[in-house]
């Protein structure tokens, strides 16, 4: 089955030498890991022979092959636990199945319910549908890739077990990629459910958005101040109209599902750093930085800009962000005092009103969750497989 791209590129000319440089094309690209490489990873049993650290590194090195990418996520996302054997993760995916089923078969118990006695569900489920009848899901040879109806119960069954995330536009195209990740219905709500986890709802409009942004704002201002305070002066709302690359968790710039099906699951293991995110979405801007300044681009013509990212590939920007990461510990003696006061000094201000002393305190111990490009680089590690190496 033919996987088709999303856009189509528009790069910008590179005026200054050896900074701020756009995206410039790999000469050599690794080879993800295939199915031989990845069924050497296990012993007889099915326990993983290699540890977190290996398996972590390596998938941000070179990336998963997609004969081996819907296993592989499924230890990524915590579906199956990393020192689990090959008979326990048949019983795992056999009590996924199960209680999976019996979410369902409650659902459509209250389901009539909801549609009469819960205004939210049913404005809800029209944006669903909507989105849905929007939504692109051929394939080269127009064949149905996905089944529609099945999308809409997943994405509604979604909205009742977490309200508080609520639906945004974007997760119909997200759920789709998980659904040509898998096979079954249980294993493509269970997948959704434990990316949107563990990446901590980053792309979240209520959840996690915001935060990423007050970061971003933070990271340009430490690590350019140039470009900073052109950004400021046109206009307060130019960092934090830049939301839809976290809402899509960058989806739209990539130019196929096997790139942002790669980013991602450099999200999942958390490497190089934890908010790996905002790094990328730092590393974009850069790209159109000389532009902007050259051109004394206004705030309009700023996202326009950005907006004309797309196409891009997926092992470029990661190396590209890599290295944005490699600068930003360069600085790590005042970097990490910095960032942290940064973010947390917007956050204080800015999102919580927060002015006495007692206050800021309080929101320092709310910052330390999410404020942590250098703080703590690595997130708290799985548990690692049966064996270590």
């Amino acid at each position: 089955m033919q996987l088709q791209g999303i856009q189509g590129p528009e790069e910008e000319e590179e005026e200054e030498e050896g900074k701020h440089k756009p995206l410039a094309f790999q000469e050599t690209k690794k080879l993800p890991i295939n199915q031989n490489e990845w069924e050497g990873y296990f012993d007889e049993s099915g326990h993983l022979v290699k540890s977190w650290v290996f398996i972590s590194s390596i998938i941000l090195d070179r990336g998963l092959d997609l004969s081996v990418r819907s296993e592989a996520w499924k230890f990524l996302t915590g579906y199956y636990p990393w020192s689990s054997s090959r008979d326990e993760r048949l019983m795992v995916e056999g009590m996924r199945r199960k209680n999976y089923e019996s979410l369902a078969k409650m659902y459509s118990k209250i389901q009539p319910l909801l549609e009469m006695e819960h205004r939210g569900f049913s404005q809800v489920r029209r944006f669903i549908n909507s989105d849905l009848q929007r939504l692109y899901t051929r394939d080269a040879q127009g064949q149905t890739r996905v089944d529609k109806k099945q999308m809409e119960k997943i994405l509604l069954l979604s909205y009742v077990c977490n309200m508080e995330a609520e639906y945004q536009q974007g997760f119909c195209e997200m759920l789709l990629l998980f659904h040509l990740l898998a096979e079954q219905e249980h294993e493509i709500y269970c997948l959704f459910q434990f990316f949107l986890q563990k990446t901590e709802h980053s792309c979240v409009m209520n959840i996690g958005v915001g935060k990423n942004l007050i970061m971003l704002k933070a990271l340009i201002a430490f690590m350019d101040p140039t470009f900073a305070k052109h950004l400021e002066g046109k206009g307060t709302q130019v960092i934090q109209s830049l939301f839809p690359w976290f809402c899509f968790s960058f989806q739209r710039v990539f130019k196929s599902f096997y790139d942002v099906w790669r980013i991602w699951e450099v999200f999942l293991i958390g490497k190089p750093c934890r908010n790996f995110q905002v790094i990328v979405a730092y590393t974009l801007l850069q790209t159109v930085r000389d532009q902007i300044l050259r051109e004394n681009v206004g705030g309009d013509d700023i996202l326009m800009l950005c907006g004309n990212l797309v196409d891009l590939d997926a092992d470029q920007l990661i190396s590209e962000a890599c290295s944005t990461y490699d600068r930003l510990l360069e600085h790590a003696d005042k970097g990490t005092e910095m960032i942290a006061l940064g973010v947390l000094a917007v956050y204080c201000v800015k999102v919580k009103g927060y002015t006495s002393p007692a206050e800021q305190q309080e929101a320092l111990q709310s910052f330390a969750k999410f404020g942590d490009f250098v703080i703590s680089p690595e997130r708290q590690k799985p548990q690692k497989g049966h064996k270590s190496q």
